[in-house]
């Protein structure tokens, strides 16, 4: 009896575990190894209310910030219930302290963008039952994770369909001196180069043919930023989406009240979710 009530206490912990707040999306935190990177990660996966392996589910991934992990989204949103609101899969990979989710010129070890790309994707379609195609994948992120889901997509066209940014860092030069960058780029003096060529606006054209504003085309990459006007990457986000504006880029651009915390994301990823759920398939 006591091996019996034992039993099913165990399997009660693990299943609150798997649960979010509102105990309706089953919530799974994982670890594999990367093959990019050699090392270990946690993800946290969520499930929609009812997920079933006979369905094919759209998968969204969520990039949490500077100095964030994995369970940053689940942690301080609600995020589990878009899971549910929009039946689809969202997946929370660990981007480490500072990587800005790029493969690192200076650092062979940091190969962020390819283990995200490549990696998360292919453990995420092994495991689960996902639409494993491009119109079926959409990444955004805050903050580094922005930068990092717009950097992945515009250089991964064939695996996202499109991409959501909030407050994200879209370029770095203005900021040299923080956020670890110079660990992945090296000292901007020295290095104004892979600076220059990791800042959004620079790979603008990468996508200034398929996403022209004026022309039909299947390959188009939805991309929707969001920014606060009190945020400091405000400036930045501005310039990038004054660039798309005279490149005929079509994108979608938000600014609304509020900075660079939880209480803007918190918002802002309703806003991230609509609009990829409705150009995903």
């Amino acid at each position: 009896m006591k091996k019996c009530l034992a039993f099913v206490l165990f399997n009660l912990l693990i299943s609150f575990s798997q649960i979010n707040k509102a105990g309706a999306s089953e919530v799974i935190i994982n670890t594999f190894i990367g093959q990019k990177t050699g090392i270990k990660h946690p993800i946290t996966v969520t499930l929609p209310k009812g997920y079933n392996t006979k369905q094919r589910y759209r998968v969204i991934y969520v990039l949490h910030g500077f100095s964030g992990n994995h369970a940053d989204w689940t942690t301080n949103t609600n995020i589990e219930a878009l899971a549910d609101r929009y039946n689809v899969i969202i997946v929370n990979p660990d981007g480490g302290y500072d990587s800005w989710y790029m493969n690192s010129a200076i650092n062979s070890e940091s190969r962020y963008e390819s283990y995200i790309a490549h990696d998360v994707v292919k453990y995420i379609d092994q495991k689960f039952s996902t639409k494993p195609t491009r119109n079926g994948r959409g990444i955004t992120g805050l903050s580094m994770g922005g930068f990092g889901a717009l950097h992945i997509a515009i250089n991964h066209q064939d695996i996202f369909g499109a991409v959501g940014a909030m407050s994200a860092g879209v370029d770095l030069r203005p900021f040299a001196a923080s956020f670890g960058i110079n660990k992945v780029l090296g000292n901007y003096q020295e290095n104004p180069t892979l600076w220059d060529a990791v800042a959004i606006k620079s790979n603008l054209y990468k996508i200034a043919a398929t996403n022209n504003l004026w022309q039909k085309d299947d390959n188009k990459l939805p991309i929707l930023l969001d920014v606060g006007v009190s945020d400091f990457f405000l400036s930045v986000n501005r310039q990038l989406h004054q660039s798309m504006l005279e490149l005929n880029i079509e994108h979608d651009y938000i600014e609304r009240p509020g900075g660079h915390d939880w209480d803007y994301w918190r918002n802002a990823i309703t806003y991230q979710f609509q609009f990829l759920s409705d150009n995903l398939q």
